[in-house]
C-alpha cells in the first residue's frame, strides 16, 4: 500500500504541467502555489511489530548521535490541488521517531513537512548554510529552515502560522531578523522520501549584513558552550557555484537555486 501523500498515492493528485516543474536527474518536483489550506489528520497506526522495529532503528541511531531529539514535528498525511495555484494539504502530528520507519522494511511512514527560505542579497546571489557535524545531517548544504511544528493549545496551522515559523527559522539560524509578512510562500518541493518543503521569499539584504548576522549567531552558541546548528555560510548566485561546496547538498537546493538564478522574484513581485 502506498502512503498517502508519496507518488502515486490517491492522496496527491498529479498536478498539470503548467504548474509543476520536474527538475532531473535530481528528481525534485518543484509546484508553483500561491495558497495553502490545512487541515489536521492523523497517522495511520502501526502494527506492533513496526513500532518495535522503528524504535530499535531509532534507539541505534541516538547511541550514534546522542544530540538527536524526539521532539514533536508535522507530516503530511495528504496533499493534493484544490484550486489553480491552491494546494490542500492535511498535516499529522509525530516526533521525529517517526521517519525510522523509512528504515524498517514494509513499514509506511508519512512523508516529512518542512519549512525554508530563499534570503538574497541585493547583487541577487542566496544564502545558504552547512549543518554542523554534531546533527542528523553533518556537512550538509541547504537553505536556512527546518521542520514544521504543530501548534500550541488553542493555536491553529494556517498560512500565517507557517510564515512564522519561517521567520523564526532564519532567525534562529542566520540572524536576520524578517516580519513573518514580509516572506511570500515561492514554490512547494517534494524530494527524497516524498518529503514536501514549503520555500518562502525574504526581502533582499545587503551581503556584509548577513555574513555579519550569521557570524554573531555561531559566537554566540560558542560563548555559551554549544556546538552551532550550522557552521559555515556561503552565497551562490547560479547552481554551478554549488559545486564548488565540498560535503552532501539537500536534493532540492540545486532546483530551487535554478529557479532563482532564472527568474529572480522579490516579495510582492
Amino acid at each position: 500500500m502506498v502512503p498517502l501523500g508519496t507518488r502515486g498515492s490517491p492522496a496527491f493528485q498529479t498536478p498539470t504541467m503548467s504548474r509543476v516543474t520536474k527538475t532531473p536527474p535530481s528528481g525534485v518536483e518543484l509546484f508553483d502555489v500561491h495558497h495553502l489550506r490545512l487541515a489536521e489528520g492523523e497517522a495511520p497506526e502501526l502494527p506492533p511489530e513496526h513500532v518495535a522495529a522503528r524504535d530499535r532503528v531509532w534507539d541505534t541511531a541516538v547511541r550514534a548521535n546522542p544530540t538527536l531529539f524526539d521532539g514533536p514535528v508535522v507530516a503530511c498525511a495528504e496533499l493534493r490541488w484544490e484550486a489553480p495555484h491552491t494546494l490542500f494539504l492535511r498535516w499529522a502530528p509525530v516526533t521525529y521517531r517517526h521517519y525510522a520507519l523509512r528504515r524498517v522494511p514494509g513499514a509506511a511512514s508519512l512523508p516529512s513537512l518542512f519549512v525554508n527560505a530563499v534570503q538574497p542579497t541585493d547583487e541577487g546571489r542566496v544564502l545558504v548554510v552547512r549543518m554542523s557535524p554534531s546533527t542528523a545531517a553533518p556537512g550538509r548544504w541547504q537553505l536556512p529552515g527546518g521542520s514544521v511544528e504543530p501548534p500550541g493549545g488553542g493555536e491553529v496551522l494556517d498560512e500565517a502560522a507557517l510564515r512564522g515559523q519561517a521567520a523564526r527559522e532564519l532567525a534562529e539560524e542566520t540572524g536576520v531578523d524578517v516580519k513573518p509578512d514580509e516572506l511570500r510562500l515561492w514554490t512547494v518541493t517534494r524530494g527524497e522520501n516524498s518529503s514536501i518543503g514549503l520555500t518562502y521569499l525574504a526581502p533582499a539584504r545587503p551581503e556584509a549584513e548577513l555574513r555579519e548576522r550569521f557570524a554573531a549567531v555561531v559566537a554566540a552558541e560558542l560563548a555559551e558552550g554549544r556546538e552551532p546548528e550550522l557552521d559555515e555560510l556561503a552565497l551562490v548566485r547560479s547552481p554551478d557555484q554549488l559545486a564548488d561546496l565540498a560535503g552532501p547538498h539537500v536534493d532540492y537546493l540545486e532546483p530551487i537555486i535554478r529557479r532563482y538564478a532564472q527568474a529572480p522574484l522579490q516579495p510582492g513581485a
